[in-house]
């Protein structure tokens, strides 16, 4: 064991912060008032922390390698939902389909879903595995350049250059597949999916929004339910299928009507100071969305994005004062003005 550090990538950005190896696995600490560690990549791992316990008393022993944090933090994977540790433990919610057989996911879809998939196909939609190459990464990079705001907040990745996206999606690249969806020889979907023994997890699913009557999402999941039934794949898990207590989202429904479902796994808390013990007590260590009532969290995802779209357009605003006064008026009239205009 031995402590130094990872790079770990919030909110778009790559950050270095301190880690410590313990049994191969890295423990990170985030986090300002309330400083938890908790397993670098967990949801990606291809194993469980094998002994929390030893990684308990080394994350105590805070003088071998100045490592500090209050709260310890790891879950359980599937398919082990039945907690395992004595520790306190609350639920955590995973969206997952649990497959069978394509055929048996495909019946179980609502009648609009299976609608989409054929409609996606009808409309020359082509999924299909490839490689991370460089026509790949220069597609990315179009999908993420469309818009700065996705799911009415902003889009992190917005603006990255093909170095960056190269970097954004190479982890884990002996273990996963990237699915795409092409309409000719545009890429308009991608899906990366990241393989842990029996349990394939959704890292990334992108579409373009100029598309989406084509329904290249829904392809991407086809695809992937296909592929996995092909490997033998027990669970495909696209991350959480509920936010604290945001309960109802459109993210959720789209889940739910694409054959995912919650299904809960044991999450343990472990306090490693008295400050982090308080902070369990009180239930201080969930986020905002863990601990505002669901009528608060909706107003607040509501503001947001209303002043979002109050400071795009502002921005909008900003730019066109300095275009020409004939250029202003062709951009705020719809359909555009000035077509006979001649300069």
């Amino acid at each position: 064991m031995a402590g130094n550090s990872v790079e770990i990538s919030v909110k778009g950005k790559w950050i270095k912060v301190p880690a410590l190896d313990i049994d191969g696995k890295k423990v990170v600490v985030t986090g300002r008032w309330i400083k938890a560690a908790a397993i670098h990549d967990e949801e990606w791992l291809e194993s469980e922390l094998e002994d929390p316990e030893r990684c308990i008393k080394r994350l105590k022993d805070r003088e071998s390698h100045g490592l500090r944090a209050d709260i310890f933090t790891f879950t359980q994977k599937l398919p082990a939902t039945h907690p395992q540790y004595p520790y306190r433990m609350e639920w955590d919610s995973v969206a997952a389909i649990r497959l069978t057989s394509f055929t048996e996911w495909w019946e179980k879809l609502p009648q609009e879903t299976r609608k989409n998939a054929r409609r996606s196909l009808k409309r020359g939609v082509v999924a299909r595995v490839t490689e991370l190459n460089d026509d790949l990464i220069r597609g990315i990079v179009e999908i993420n350049n469309e818009s700065p705001m996705r799911q009415g907040k902003l889009f992190h990745h917005y603006g990255k250059d093909f170095d960056a996206v190269r970097r954004d999606y190479s982890s884990f690249i002996d273990r996963s597949d990237f699915i795409c969806a092409y309409l000719g020889e545009e890429l308009i979907g991608l899906m990366k999916i990241v393989y842990s023994g029996k349990v394939a997890a959704i890292l990334q699913l992108l579409s373009k929004s100029s598309h989406y009557d084509k329904r290249p999402t829904n392809a991407l999941i086809a695809k992937a339910v296909e592929r996995c039934e092909e490997k033998g794949i027990s669970y495909i898990t696209y991350g959480k299928y509920s936010y604290g207590n945001k309960l109802k989202s459109s993210l959720t429904e789209f889940k739910s009507r694409n054959g995912f479902e919650e299904i809960l796994v044991p999450r343990f808390y472990v306090p490693l100071t008295s400050k982090g013990k308080i902070c369990i007590t009180l239930k201080l260590h969930r986020d905002l969305v863990g601990i505002l009532p669901e009528k608060a969290i909706c107003f607040g995802v509501n503001v947001r994005a209303k002043w979002y779209k109050l400071v795009r357009f502002a921005s909008r605003c900003s730019s066109m004062t300095e275009r020409p006064i004939c250029n202003r008026l062709m951009g705020c009239s719809n359909p555009p003005a000035g077509s006979n205009y001649d300069p």
